[in-house]
């Protein structure tokens, strides 16, 4: 059956549409959007557990003879971990979606944790092994939505458009787009799809919108997901929704690695940080470096994670301690690390964030560093702390509609991060007086792809 695929930066999902009406499947638990996270006993377990879920065949003995040194990491790690035949339970080494975070908050310093990998996928400068690291995440998730929404619809799916940003990275596009999107053909094709084609999440976003207009409109679509902002400037209406080639509708279009986590990113920084030690001072009178504490928020820089967890930020960390006049501080990033709670920490910000769409005030508990440690935040600092990320996301918007040309006659606005009214104040006074309308911030994009599917399968 074909179906659309959103494999994205904060949730996944999958849609069909057997009849007029597009339906989303249930893909963890009772919900029709998964949480992009993964966690195993062991990374070397995550190739194993790919390996053991991909069908007999040609493309599984491509896939094996490329991955034997994991392979047999992975065996030796089974040894060490005391576990049993591969073939049991995948859910006993490795899980994907909510309990991938459950696991993760119980026990954060066991284990290895990935959230939001889609961020990682344009990555400059990755060797080949990580590059193969990253297909096995995709993969692994990719196989596990696939299988629970096969379960859910009672029939095998086998072919999918997936959504993509405009850009995966803002520098060197042209290679970090084609990396990604190798990554992603390849972990679908690894999950069992016999056709693969990619769509623009703006324009699956506006598609999914056109539905509804009842008269030609040119339309600004803003989609702000969790890793990338996308900004499409599109005909739409009844004399072109029907039409098989689109390109002459697409007047614009512009993205960036910019979302929703660099806005939990940037108020983890600004509000979280000072609690670790970063602008405490220091016995030589000279400031404190940053760079790492920046480091241990930037959960979506896969370099920036290697530098916060490598021994020689903790003999750094350790000697900053010694330097600091108050190294209780220091202590507690020190434990942040060795605990690997700094996923946790951006988690906590990005709660607040949310709170702080409809509260002027809230109090982040920060518990699980140490008792009774936490800080008030406020709406004001909220807008202080996003306000760099925010304004880039603004000019996309208008670089959109300078490409296109033209003023939009209205601005349809989805995604995960669009909901917060500190975005939906940005866009009207970069963009003035347009009607600004919203759709399912979650679902526009999973709804478009399923629809241009069924248009280029059928």
């Amino acid at each position: 059956m074909i179906c659309g695929f959103d494999y994205g930066t904060s949730n996944c999902a999958i849609g069909v549409k057997p009849q007029d009406v597009v339906q989303l499947l249930a893909v963890d638990g009772d919900h029709a959007f998964m949480p992009s996270a993964l966690y195993a006993l062991g990374r070397e377990l995550i190739c194993e557990q790919v390996g053991l879920a991909m069908t007999t065949g040609p493309l599984r003995d491509e896939f094996i003879a490329t991955r034997r040194g994991p392979l047999q990491l992975a065996q030796r790690a089974r040894r060490e971990l005391d576990l049993g035949s591969a073939a049991e339970d995948i859910e006993a080494v490795m899980l994907v979606g909510q309990r991938a975070f459950d696991q993760y908050f119980s026990d954060p310093e066991e284990g290895y944790f990935v959230k939001s990998p889609k961020s990682y996928l344009g990555a400059s400068g990755l060797r080949p092994e990580f590059v193969h690291f990253f297909e096995d995440i995709v993969t692994a998730m990719m196989q596990t939505v696939k299988q629970r929404a096969e379960l859910s619809l009672g029939q095998p799916l086998t072919r999918t458009v997936i959504g993509r940003p405009v850009n995966f990275q803002g520098v060197n596009a042209e290679h970090s787009n084609h990396q990604a999107l190798a990554i992603l053909s390849r972990a679908a094709q690894r999950s069992g799809f016999s056709e693969v084609e990619f769509l623009y999440e703006p324009i699956a976003a506006g598609l999914s919108f056109e539905r509804t207009l009842a008269d030609n409109q040119t339309v600004l679509v803003v989609d702000i997901g969790g890793g990338t902002s996308d900004c499409a400037m599109v005909r739409m209406g009844p004399d072109h929704r029907d039409r098989e080639d689109r390109s002459a509708d697409f007047l614009g279009h512009t993205g960036e690695r910019i979302g929703g986590n660099d806005l939990d990113i940037a108020l983890a920084g600004k509000q979280l940080m000072p609690l670790f030690g970063m602008h405490a001072s220091l016995k030589s009178g000279k400031p404190m470096p940053t760079k790492t504490f920046l480091d241990a928020v930037c959960t979506n820089d896969v370099s920036a994670l290697s530098r916060f967890s490598s021994l020689e930020t903790t003999l750094q960390l350790q000697q900053l301690q010694r330097d600091c006049l108050q190294p209780e501080l220091i202590s507690r990033l020190l434990r942040l690390q060795a605990n690997k709670q700094n996923q946790q920490l951006v988690r906590c910000a990005e709660n607040a964030k949310i709170v702080l769409s409809d509260a002027e005030s809230t109090r982040v508990a920060l518990d699980f560093v140490e008792a009774g440690l936490g800080t008030e935040m406020v709406k004001t600092g909220l807008e202080a702390a996003i306000q760099r990320p925010l304004q880039r996301i603004t000019e996309l918007m208008a670089e959109a509609v300078a490409q296109a040309g033209v003023q939009p006659d209205r601005v349809f606005i989805t995604g995960g991060s669009a909901r917060s009214p500190l975005i939906r104040q940005a866009v009207a006074r970069t963009l003035g007086d347009i009607p600004l309308l919203d759709g399912d911030h979650f679902g526009s994009v999973v709804s478009g792809l399923t629809e241009w599917a069924q248009r280029i399968y059928r």
